[in-house]
């Protein structure tokens, strides 16, 4: 029988990260997110209810979520359910708590200087406040090889052209 395990949430960043380091050097990074969800009971009278979710991230993604997913920030997560079971040093009892390992993110809302949001963890992607470098296209003339399409200077690349 086929096993999955994926999750997927968006919320809200309930505090600033903090980035630690395994003794090895692995960067690790625990965010909490909220999630809201509204709904009408039997009653009529609308009610809202939050749950908190802790999210772990890895590696290069811990250590742009460090920077990047601060308190009060939207965001997207996809990852994996873990089940994390220790004793309790002063009582003795089995404890456990379930938490999502996240696997990569990306933020929804805008920067708060008016860049675009961006921030899928995971990737070897530059972050940083300049619009991306555009690439200029080929000269047609020189003889050899014509596209046949229009080749003509495009206007740049604006910030706000950029979906995400």
């Amino acid at each position: 029988m086929a096993n999955l395990n994926k999750v997927m949430i968006i919320g809200n960043v309930t505090r600033d990260p903090e980035i630690k380091y395994t003794p090895k050097g692995s960067a690790v990074v625990d965010i909490g997110i909220a999630v809201n969800r509204t709904f009408t009971p039997e009653g009529g009278e609308r009610r809202e209810e939050t749950t908190y979710i802790d999210v772990t991230l890895w590696g290069r993604t811990a250590e742009t979520a460090a920077e990047y997913c601060k308190k009060g920030r939207s965001v997207y997560v996809e990852g994996r359910l873990q089940l994390d079971s220790w004793e309790d040093k002063t009582s003795g009892q089995k404890r456990s708590k379930l938490r999502v390992v996240g696997e990569n993110y990306q933020l929804l809302d805008r920067r708060p200087g008016g860049a675009g949001a961006g921030g899928s963890g995971g990737g070897d992607e530059e972050y940083s406040d300049r619009p991306p470098a555009r690439r200029e296209a080929p000269s047609s003339s020189g003889g050899g090889f014509s596209s046949g399409r229009n080749t003509a200077p495009q206007p740049p690349i604006e910030e706000d052209d950029i979906p995400f």
